[in-house]
């Protein structure tokens, strides 16, 4: 992998705030990015691996929903290697895809798709990662398109549901924001890059109170449903098929 560079994207006034993008300037600093933006992220990852070491069955599939770099998917390789698996990478963006086929020795297994991840079939999946993804669907979508996976996983699969999530309470909702943008200016970004990226993603990602994510994810029928991690306004839930 290349040497990270430093998130800027939004370091100078722009006159027109445009629906976030993933593309080519995003992609050249994505790694920054999420880890000065995300809470958390690296403890994310590392808790992908370790599911992929308990659920990842002989004879199944792997799918990273979303892959952006290929952060997760990379773990989990590592996590299963010499496995008999298949690992199937998925990213509507061809500025991320290009980069994870271009940027490492890949292990064989995975296969990199440019896609959007609704047209990829799911098939014997043991684990299924949707890793910060779900929530750049349009709402109305994502009970069908959870539903879809889950009819692809084998019986005792794992759903991986990482998002950035509304608090129920609208007062503890707000605080949550106040205290998320603490700490992205404890890491370096400005108020300007702050707010100049929140309206730009404010046009393309629209955020689930967390009540919402845990009934759709029992009424597609995962059970049980774990939230495994938390950490300000962001939640990852382990999600199994019966």
């Amino acid at each position: 992998m290349s040497k990270r560079s430093r998130d800027r994207v939004f370091a100078r006034p722009l006159g027109e705030i445009r629906a976030f993008e993933f593309n080519d300037s995003v992609a050249r600093v994505f790694d920054d990015m999420i880890e000065r933006s995300v809470p958390g992220y690296g403890l994310l990852l590392q808790l992908i691996g370790i599911y992929a070491g308990i659920f990842v069955r002989p004879g199944s599939r792997i799918y990273d929903l979303g892959c952006s770099l290929g952060a997760a998917t990379r773990i989990v390789a590592q996590q299963t290697r010499g496995a008999d698996c298949d690992i199937v990478a998925v990213d509507s963006s061809a500025a991320m895809i290009r980069r994870c086929r271009g940027e490492s020795a890949d292990d064989s297994r995975i296969e990199w798709r440019c896609e959007d991840i609704r047209e990829t079939p799911i098939e014997s999946a043991s684990l299924v990662v949707l890793n910060l993804t779900l929530q750049f669907l349009p709402p109305a979508e994502r009970a069908a398109e959870l539903a879809r996976i889950h009819r692809g996983m084998l019986p005792g699969g794992a759903l991986v549901l990482s998002e950035k999530i509304r608090l129920d309470d609208d007062e503890q909702d707000a605080r949550m924001v106040e205290l998320h943008q603490a700490f992205k200016k404890s890491r370096g970004y400005s108020e300007l890059e702050i707010s100049q990226k929140r309206n730009a993603l404010e046009q393309v990602m629209r955020l689930d109170r967390e009540s919402v994510h845990l009934e759709r994810l029992a009424d597609v029928g995962f059970d049980p449903v774990y939230a495994c991690f938390r950490c300000l306004n962001f939640a990852s839930y382990l999600a199994l098929k019966p």
